[in-house]
C-alpha cells in the first residue's frame, strides 16, 4: 500500500474508530457528538443525521462543503465502518475489555473519547461497548454504540486524536522508509555474494530424519505448575547426540501453534520440544473469557522462562532413567519464541528486565505500540535482578518478539549468543521498528541477524486455523500468503540451528541476503506457482535479511529520522 493511500486509509480510520469508540454507558441515550480542537470552534454533529448518512448517504447541509473535498470512497468507507456489525458475545467482550491488557488501551483512548463534563470517558466506553454487543437485533455497530452513551453529548478531544493520528502517519513513513533501506542493503549484500542455492540443499522441503512425537506433562513442584508440550524425537542409528530447540509460544497460542516448525526441525536431526506455558495459553484465555479463570497475572513475565528452564532440568534427569531420551544433549540447547515467547526467548539468552526503564515510560505509558501494554505489566513485580539466563542456550530465533521497553538496550545488550530475530512490516501487535529493528541494533553478538517479511503481519508465521483461533482473527491481520511465510521460517531456522548449534558451517550461506534473494518468484528457485500473485507475477509478501554488518547503516539512518514516529516508543534510541 502506498503512503497517500496509507495516509487515506488512516483518516478513515481514524474518523470511524474515534467516532466508533465515542461512547459511553446504559441509562441516558447519546443525541449528539461534539468535537473541540482549540482554539477553532467545536463541530456538532446529531445521531439522527449520522443515522441517515449511515441509511441512504444523506450529508447535512451544514457539512455539505466538508463532503465535497472529501473523496466519494473514504465517504462510503466511513459509511460502511457505522453499520459495520461484529458478533462477540457480551460476556468475552466483557472479559477482553476489563483485562490488564486493554483497560489501560482503553484509558487511553478515554483522554480523547470523553464524556459530558470532558472527562475520560473510559468506563463509559466499556459499558457502551457491552451493552451493544448484548443487543440481538442491532448488535455491536458504530451507531448502537453511540445509542447507548450515556450522556447527551459524546465529546471528541480533536487535538489528542489528530495528535495520534499525526504519530500513526509518521510511523508508517518511518517503516517505509526502514524496510526500503533494508531491501538495499539486502540487495548491495546479495549481489557480493555469488551463491548458486538451485544446486544446494532445499532447506524448504522436510529433511531425511524420521522421528517420532511424544507428550509429556511434567510437574514442577517447587512452583505447583504443570509444564506440559510435545518432544519430537529424530530417529537415528548414530550415536551422535541430539542437539534440543524449545519452542516457546505466544499469549493464547499453544504446543500446536508452531507443531509445523517443529516437525521440520525434526527431519533435520534435532530434538524439538513444544512447551505450553498454562498461564497464558489458549486453555487458559479461553476459561477467561468464559469467566472460569482469573486474568493471566503479571508473574507469567517469571513464570515462562522458569518453564523452558524447569523442562531442560527434568529432561535431563529423566534422561538418566530413560535410554530413549539419552541422546538428546541438553547442554546444546536452541530457543524459538513468537511474540512473548520471543521474549521468554531473550531472557534465557540473558537480556535482563531494565526496571528503570519500565518506570520511566509506563508511568504512565503514552505508546501507541500495543505490545507495551504487556511490556509495562513488568511494574507490578518487584524489581530486582532475575537469574533467567540459562547457560546450555547456545542461539536463539526470536519472531516478533516484544522487548523495548521491558529489555531495552540496556537489557537487550547483555546477549552474547546469536540471535535472529525476525519481524514482520505490517505488525502492529510488535511493531517491526521498535520491537525488531532497534533491538536488533542493541544486540552486541557477532552473530546477528534480521530478517523482516515485507507485508508480513504479527500472525503471518503462526498455523491456527479460524475456528480455533481464541481471537478473532481476519485475513486482514494473518496478512498476505501464510504459507510463504512459514516456509521462509523453516528455511531459516533450519539454516540457523544448523549453522550455530549443529556447527555446520556449510549452513551459514543461506544466513544471507543472497538466500532471501533466491527465494522469491523471479530467483533462483520458486517455492511454488500458487505463491506468486499471477495479476502482477510477483509475490506480495518478500523476504529480506540482513547480517551484523548491516547494523551501523541501519543506525545511522534510524538517527537521521526526524518525525515523531518516536514518541510512540520514547527513548528507543539512547538508553
Amino acid at each position: 500500500m502506498s503512503p497517500s493511500k496509507q495516509v487515506r486509509w488512516l483518516k478513515a480510520f481514524a474518523i470511524a474508530a474515534f467516532v466508533t469508540l465515542a461512547i459511553p454507558t446504559p441509562g441516558r441515550a447519546a443525541d449528539r457528538v461534539t468535537g473541540y480542537f482549540p482554539p477553532f470552534k467545536d463541530f456538532s454533529v446529531s445521531v439522527r443525521d449520522l443515522e441517515a448518512f449511515a441509511k441512504d448517504g444523506k450529508i447535512p447541509a451544514e457539512y455539505a462543503n466538508l463532503a465535497q473535498q472529501t473523496p466519494p470512497a473514504q465517504l462510503q468507507q466511513f459509511r460502511q465502518s457505522l453499520q459495520q456489525r461484529f458478533d462477540v458475545s457480551p460476556q468475552y467482550l466483557a472479559q477482553v475489555v476489563n483485562s490488564p491488557l486493554v483497560k489501560p488501551l482503553l484509558e487511553r483512548v478515554g483522554e480523547s473519547i470523553q464524556t459530558d463534563s470532558r472527562q475520560n470517558g473510559s468506563k463509559s466506553l466499556r459499558i457502551a461497548l457491552i451493552q451493544s454487543a448484548g443487543d440481538k437485533r442491532q448488535g455491536l455497530t458504530v451507531l448502537n454504540v453511540i445509542r447507548r452513551f450515556p450522556s447527551r453529548q459524546v465529546k471528541l478531544n480533536l487535538a489528542e486524536v489528530f495528535t495520534i493520528y499525526d504519530n500513526l502517519t509518521e510511523l508508517f513513513k518511518l517503516r517505509d522508509t526502514t524496510v526500503s533501506t533494508l531491501d538495499r542493503l539486502a540487495d548491495e549484500e546479495a549481489q557480493t555474494n555469488n551463491t548458486n542455492f538451485a544446486n544446494r540443499l532445499d532447506l524448504r522441503s522436510a529433511g531425511t530424519f524420521r522421528w517420532q512425537k511424544r507428550s509429556f506433562a511434567w510437574r514442577d513442584r517447587s512452583r505447583q505448575r504443570m509444564v506440559p508440550g510435545d518432544l519430537y524425537v529424530p530417529q537415528t542409528a548414530s550415536a551422535r547426540p541430539l542437539p534440543i530447540i524449545v519452542i516457546s509460544h505466544g499469549v493464547a497460542e499453544d504446543r500446536t501453534t508452531y507443531a509445523y516448525l517443529a516437525e521440520h526441525l525434526a527431519s533435520y536431526g534435532f530434538a524439538v520440544a513444544t512447551v505450553e506455558h498454562v498461564g497464558g495459553d489458549a486453555t487458559r484465555f479461553r476459561k477467561y473469557f468464559s469467566g472460569l479463570a482469573p486474568a493471566p497475572q503479571a508473574t507469567e513475565l517469571l513464570q515462562r522462562p522458569r518453564d523452558v528452564t524447569f523442562f531442560l532440568d527434568e529432561l535431563q534427569r529423566r534422561a538418566q532413567i530413560d535410554p530413549s531420551l539419552r541422546q538428546i544433549d541438553v547442554q546444546q540447547t536452541g530457543l524459538v519464541g513468537h511474540s512473548l515467547g520471543g521474549y521468554t526467548v531473550l531472557a534465557l539468552a540473558g537480556a535482563q528486565i531494565d526496571f528503570d526503564r519500565v518506570q520511566l515510560l509506563c508511568n504512565p505509558n503514552r505508546s501507541l505500540n500495543l505490545s507495551v501494554l504487556l511490556q509495562c505489566r513488568a511494574k507490578e513485580l518487584p524489581p530486582k535482578r532475575y537469574a533467567f539466563q540459562d547457560p546450555r542456550v547456545k542461539a536463539i530465533f526470536a519472531i516478533s518478539p516484544l522487548n523495548s521497553t521491558i529489555f531495552g538496550q540496556r537489557g537487550m545488550s547483555q546477549i552474547r549468543v546469536p540471535v535472529l530475530m525476525m519481524g514482520g512490516s505490517d505488525d502492529i501487535i510488535t511493531p517491526a521498528i521498535p520491537e525488531q529493528i532497534y533491538p536488533f541494533t542493541w544486540l552486541r553478538s557477532p552473530d546477528k541477524y534480521l530478517a523482516i517479511l515485507d507485508k508480513g503481519t504479527h500472525f503471518s508465521t503462526l498455523s491456527v486455523a479460524k475456528s480455533d483461533s481464541v481471537f478473532p482473527v481476519s485475513d486482514s491481520f494473518i496478512g498476505p500468503e501464510p504459507e510463504r511465510a512459514r516456509m521462509f521460517t523453516r528455511a531459516l531456522s533450519s539454516a540457523f540451528f544448523q549453522t550455530h548449534l549443529a556447527n555446520r558451517s556449510e549452513f551459514k550461506p543461506y544466513l544471507s541476503a543472497a538466500y532471501g534473494r533466491s527465494l522469491a518468484p523471479n530467483g533462483v528457485s520458486v517455492a511454488s506457482k500458487s505463491l506468486v500473485d499471477t495479476n502482477t507475477n510477483r509475490a506480495s509478501l518478500r523476504l529480506n535479511i540482513v547480517g551484523a554488518s548491516a547494523a551501523e547503516s541501519l543506525v545511522l539512518m534510524l538517527q537521521q529520522d526526524t518525525s515523531r514516529a518516536p514518541e510512540l516508543a520514547p527513548s528507543i534510541i539512547n538508553n
